[in-house]
């Protein structure tokens, strides 16, 4: 007897801990975690967490829509020229709408086959970078980039829940300590430091 299970395709996506960053002396930004779970066939990593701020959202929104010209994009959070990055309520209410964009985007099968989408989520890539990477102009392929930084990157809540067994000795051992990536203090924040340098301007 086969016994063929189907099971219900699921995507999580969470928009969370909004950190203030510096840029330089004069400019700071904040920057969201957003962490991925999912079963779904369409994603490399069933289980990724990065780093974005509101304008990389921005480059996202206007890549999909022109790459999908018939589907109505959902808004992002308008830009308010009032926003407080010190004012917790303005930055939780950007923070839900940040989310609420990607839920509504995940759940689009056409937006879900842009692979600036997946590089987007489950990679650090800058989004000149993330051109280049979709063009063919970089070395790595799309699957390379996410499999490489999922390499770096290997604290994941929910993944070290479900591999339990060792906890996360595994992990901790096989992190590289001149990766600059080592331990974080907040669990939250997935062994990612960010780096305003790298950022674009």
């Amino acid at each position: 007897l086969i016994f063929i299970m189907h099971l219900q395709e699921f995507v999580t996506v969470l928009v969370r801990d909004p950190r203030i960053q510096k840029e330089d002396s004069w400019h700071s930004y904040i920057d969201y975690e957003i962490f991925i779970h999912t079963n779904s066939i369409c994603f490399t990593r069933k289980t990724s967490c990065v780093r974005r701020r509101y304008r990389e959202f921005v480059w996202l929104r206007q890549r999909l829509q022109s790459n999908a010209v018939l589907i109505q994009l959902p808004e992002l959070p308008s830009k308010t020229p009032f926003f407080n990055m010190n004012n917790p309520n303005h930055v939780d209410h950007r923070r839900q709408g940040l989310q609420e964009f990607l839920e509504k985007i995940l759940q689009d099968a056409l937006l879900l086959s842009d692979s600036r989408l997946h590089l987007f989520l489950q990679t650090q890539l800058s989004p000149e970078d993330m051109e280049a990477c979709v063009s063919g102009q970089t070395k790595y392929s799309v699957a390379d980039a996410i499999h490489s930084f999922a390499s770096l990157n290997r604290r994941f809540p929910i993944e070290d829940e479900e591999r339990k067994k060792g906890k996360n000795d595994a992990d901790s051992d096989s992190e590289s300590s001149s990766s600059g990536l080592g331990p974080s203090d907040d669990s939250i924040s997935c062994g990612y430091k960010a780096s305003p340098a790298s950022e674009e301007s």
